[in-house]
């Protein structure tokens, strides 16, 4: 017995030997530091999107978040040569009943917005107060489209003067030929009051015709919301249709009507000025 003590422990040993080597080895790393170091690195170039916006008219711009009585709304445009391509509402009014009028409205808001063009749209039965925020946070974004592209254009005007110190007299005198002449005109209406509230209009006159129309001001609260959304988009319609404030009535909305041709003439009245 006492012979065979030293074999047990060669055999342990040359077990134990075994063991380690296995054990370095399952130490080894999984990954290839290489890689690891790819990893941490800069990200894929797809997830680096181009910053749109520096062409003529062409980029996203978000307009402001319009309150309403159930919760904000904001647009956000995506425009390529002055043309919207693609809308969205980054903000909508959330909880409740207003998740299930907010998913079936936003989609139908966007694609009328992008279909229209323009702000002019209808609204979406049963989300008055949705559709009123997302048309004026669709028309505050469109007029941020307008005033960068004429900031661009009267950039370039400026930049084809006689350059040097009459560049920006150049400028100036650019765009009041502008508006006199065949250019294009934003003319905002006064503020006609009516037994429901104040109407405004502003309109968009090129080479003398009427191409856009918005109401600033509209009665509000109660049921005057509704008469709104209802009544203001035919009266848009109709004055662009109609090229003057010669335009009928729109029918439940009499006093928002007669205001709206009010403010509508005294906007074409400065077209002439």
């Amino acid at each position: 017995m006492r012979k065979s003590h030293p074999v047990r422990r060669a055999v342990l040993a040359g077990a134990a030997t075994v063991s380690g080597i296995v054990l370095l080895l399952s130490l080894k790393p999984a990954s290839d530091p290489g890689a690891a170091s790819a990893a941490g690195g800069a990200p894929p170039a797809a997830a680096q999107s181009p910053q749109g916006g520096r062409g003529a008219g062409s980029g996203t711009v978000t307009g402001d978040a319009a309150a309403t009585q159930y919760g904000p709304v904001q647009v956000r445009l995506t425009v390529s040569g002055g043309k919207i391509t693609g809308a969205e509402a980054v903000r909508a009014p959330k909880g409740g009943q207003s998740d299930r009028v907010t998913a079936d409205a936003v989609p139908k808001l966007n694609r009328a917005a992008v279909a229209a063009g323009t702000a002019d749209i209808d609204a979406v039965s049963g989300a008055t107060y949705t559709s009123a925020g997302y048309v004026k946070s669709l028309q505050s974004a469109l007029d941020k489209v307008a005033a960068a592209s004429a900031g661009q254009d009267s950039g370039e005007g400026a930049g084809q003067g006689a350059g040097g110190g009459s560049e920006q007299g150049a400028g100036d005198g650019g765009e009041g030929q502008a508006g006199a002449g065949q250019g294009t005109q934003v003319l905002t209406g006064d503020v006609a009051r009516t037994q429901y509230g104040a109407v405004q209009v502003r309109v968009t006159v090129r080479g003398g015709k009427i191409t856009g129309a918005e109401t600033l001001q509209a009665p509000r609260g109660g049921q005057s919301d509704r008469v709104t959304a209802d009544a203001v988009p035919k009266l848009n319609r109709a004055a662009v249709a109609a090229g003057t404030s010669d335009i009928d009535a729109v029918s439940g909305a009499t006093y928002t009507s007669a205001g709206y041709k009010q403010s509508l003439q005294s906007a074409l009245d400065r077209a002439g000025g």
